[in-house]
């Protein structure tokens, strides 16, 4: 078998008959779609059970979060790729096909991925008219992921596939316990080992709530444990010379954001404070434009200008959180 497609399902009854049904619909059509029910209480997992598809596996778990249900899915893939897709997603028609496409390309990538549009929640369960693809769309070898992130946004928690002998050198993938980017912490440990193959053609529906999204990025301004753990793996040697100044560029450029969230929320002395943790930036011009906000800028202007550029953020994916 080419393909196991894993979708983790909590409470997701709304949609997750649309989600499976846009795997169904691949036109490569050698796969297995295996359902791991995290303890969801709205029968989400017996509507899965309708679907009549000798493919379909569904799998209850008691309720240990989405990163537990991803390794659970990874241990019982079949497939000789792991490709992963939320419940309240959806995959193009060719998504499979074209990740094949984009291995082909190159072969040395144990890990494929493709372009993503947004879909806003209060759209409902059905995608929106998928954009025009090229026939033969252009593959993009990503052999620095945190360089390309900052150019932007490259993969998403329903656009990836990987090798499953990969995924099982590297279980547990996804961390534990933890909500914030577990789904980035480990593409970036993934971008270490293997360089990604991405296919620059709109090929998910990948869903959020914009304006959930803004709110929670002001709540908790702390850095997040996945980048923690990326920074302390630049710091150990574990990484190549390259990688390492990559990803402490990386952490140091997110230290930059959380000091303009700081001054945003009122709190000038904590945005001092980032910035100066964010010193590996220093020769970077967003750097001085930050310290020039924390010096100078009223708390109004620099809370206007980050809404106005997480707004932009979300709806054209293209454009780095980290940026401007």
């Amino acid at each position: 078998m080419k393909f196991s497609v894993v979708i983790p399902l909590y409470n997701k009854a709304s949609y997750i008959c649309c989600t499976v049904q846009s795997v169904l619909a691949q036109s490569f059509s050698d796969f297995e779609v295996i359902v791991i029910d995290d303890g969801s209480s709205d029968g989400g997992a017996e509507l899965v059970k309708t679907i009549t598809d000798p493919r379909i596996r569904v799998v209850h778990q008691v309720n240990a979060g989405v990163s537990a249900a991803r390794n659970r899915g990874i241990a019982l893939a079949r497939g000789e790729w792991v490709a992963f897709l939320d419940a309240d997603d959806w995959h193009h028609p060719h998504h499979l096909e074209c990740l094949l496409d984009a291995h082909k390309a190159w072969p040395e990538a144990d890990a494929v991925a493709s372009d993503f549009i947004l879909i806003a929640d209060a759209q409902g369960p059905w995608p929106p008219p998928w954009p025009t693809c090229n026939k033969v769309p252009k593959v993009e070898l990503i052999t620095d992921l945190p360089r390309r992130w900052m150019i932007g946004p490259s993969l998403c928690s329903s656009s990836v596939a990987v090798r499953r002998q990969r995924l099982q050198q590297m279980q547990p993938c996804f961390p534990l316990g933890e909500s914030q980017a577990e789904d980035l912490d480990f593409w970036f440990r993934l971008g270490e080992k293997t360089p990604i193959a991405l296919v620059h053609s709109p090929l998910v529906a990948y869903r959020i709530d914009v304006d959930g999204s803004l709110s929670a990025r002001h709540t908790v301004i702390q850095i997040p444990r996945s980048l923690e753990r990326m920074e302390a793996r630049a710091e150990s040697g574990s990484m190549t010379a390259a990688q390492r100044r990559s990803a402490l560029w990386f952490v140091a450029q997110h230290k930059l954001t959380l000091a303009r969230l700081a001054l945003s929320s009122g709190e000038r002395v904590q945005g001092l404070k980032w910035l100066i943790r964010g010193r590996g930036a220093f020769s970077s011009t967003r750097w001085w434009m930050t310290a020039a906000m924390v010096c100078f800028c009223p708390q109004a202007l620099v809370a206007n200008w980050e809404k106005w550029r997480t707004t932009r953020r979300y709806l054209h994916p293209n454009i780095m959180d980290i940026g401007h």
